[in-house]
């Protein structure tokens, strides 16, 4: 019988999962492993998977972090016991809009990659919107504004500010072809899951958009990977992996974002369905028939792998926040949800604007907490508030995907957290199902690579 592993590459972590398919097709959990790159890696002085920067604006982790996490894992996978010639297919996921710039000799000729994370792009937003007609414009070509996390204003930047070392690069990949490329031993393509969160894909092509590169860089084009279909088999895992850690020939699967790969983790199937993923960002995702671009700019329409289009939008200020005041008020998670169950909803008109750091939604490019009505010595209403301000962002900022929401599939580390849940429900007036895999990325990505390597 085979096996089919997924791996995803996260902010924080990098994750592996293996499944089997039993006689009736279904899926099964076989193995999974992860890796903290705070605690496996140190070397690296990352916090939360991020270089610490004096800039608030600026958020970038070191490339070959991630490369030496997929060592330590693979080579986790090798001593885990199981029949490793077994492994038929790899896929995975990463997360979303971080750049990797890579030499002729396939070095790094940048050394820190800017993330989801990074602010930092607000004028070469303007730029690459005045030169494509306008925020409208980008958003029907590309599937959103110009957003300074995204990686075509990333590499616009790059391109002002160090010219030379662009010159240097021979190709820009995202991190999950990057990291696709490392396992197949080569230059791996991007998906349009994936491509289209640059500003810089056709979105009703699924191709790379001559106005949008020429608006970014010179000699962009050739920079580029190719786009492949996320069904494309790109290689199979290169010598270099079965040598070291014994891994067979197995077929490798496009790798696409860890939000498109999700909304397969999760099994999106109608509109009206809706995901909320509770991790280091909050995201609320759901699946479109055809594509309706956000009037407001606020939300993204992205490629699905599925064949479709998602709508998504992102919050940056997601579990850093809700650790912040738990560890203001010294609670631990258990103490957090009864602070929950011990306040009313409505926290009795306590309110909070929880901006730890910079938010991408809406758009707060200074960090700061606004309290009303709130004592900041009050743990247990500054915890609801905390969450009702979460919800109702959610809610608020989800309303352009023009769908009525019927039922949401609850995801990401904390959704653990019934009383959290429960706060989700009463806000969104919905029901609300939480899903037992909490990292629904690395899950879509091993069933990507059941379906596409079988």
């Amino acid at each position: 019988m085979p096996l089919y592993l997924g791996i995803d590459c996260s902010t924080q972590s990098l994750s592996l999962q293996v499944l089997s398919v039993d006689a009736g097709g279904a899926p099964r959990d076989v193995w999974r492993h992860a890796i903290n790159f705070d605690r496996a890696l140190p070397q690296y002085g990352t916090r939360h998977g991020v270089l610490p920067s004096e800039d608030p604006a600026i958020a970038c982790a070191p490339p070959r972090m991630w490369a030496d996490a997929l060592e330590l894992g693979l080579a986790t996978l090798s001593s885990s016991g199981l029949d490793l010639a077994r492994i038929a297919a790899v896929s995975g996921s990463a997360q979303q809009h971080g750049t990797v710039y890579l030499d002729a000799a396939g070095g790094f000729s940048r050394a820190a990659s800017p993330i989801w994370m990074d602010t930092s792009t607000s004028t070469e937003c303007a730029e690459i919107t005045a030169a494509l007609g306008g925020p409208n414009a980008v958003a029907q070509l590309t599937g959103s504004r110009a957003f300074e996390r995204f990686a075509g204003p990333q590499i616009r930047k790059f391109w002002k500010q160090d010219r030379a070392a662009y010159e240097r690069t021979a190709r820009i990949h995202l991190v999950s072809s990057f990291m696709a490329s490392l396992l197949v031993g080569g230059d791996a393509p991007l998906d349009p899951g994936d491509a289209s969160g640059m500003n810089l894909m056709n979105l009703r092509t699924s191709g790379w958009d001559p106005r949008a590169l020429e608006a970014t860089a010179p000699g962009l084009r050739d920079r580029l990977p190719r786009i492949v279909p996320s069904s494309t088999v790109i290689g199979v895992l290169a010598p270099k992996w079965r040598g070291r850690f014994g891994l067979p020939p197995a077929k490798v699967v496009a790798w696409t974002g860890d939000n498109p790969s999700s909304v397969v983790g999760v099994g999106l199937a109608e509109e009206g369905e809706v995901a909320i993923s509770l991790g280091t960002s909050d995201t609320i995702f759901g699946l479109m028939r055809e594509p309706r671009v956000s009037p407001d700019g606020v939300g993204h329409v992205f490629a699905s792998p599925t064949g479709e289009f998602m709508g998504i939008t992102v919050f940056a200020n997601g579990s850093l926040a809700r650790e912040r005041v738990r560890d203001m008020h010294g609670l631990d998670w258990e103490g957090f949800s009864a602070a929950l169950r011990s306040t009313p909803p409505g926290n009795d008109g306590a309110r909070m604007l929880p901006y730890f750091v910079p938010e991408i939604t809406p758009r707060v490019p200074v960090a700061g907490v606004r309290r009303f009505n709130l004592d900041e010595r009050d743990a247990a209403r500054n915890v609801r508030a905390v969450i009702e301000a979460q919800m109702t962002a959610l809610k608020k900022y989800s309303a352009w995907m023009g769908v009525p929401v019927r039922k949401i599939h609850a995801t990401g580390g904390a959704s653990a957290n019934r009383e959290i849940l429960q706060v989700m429900a009463e806000v969104f007036g919905a029901n609300v199902q939480r899903l037992d895999e909490t990292n629904s990325a690395c899950l879509g990505a091993a069933l990507r690579a059941v379906k596409h390597g079988s």
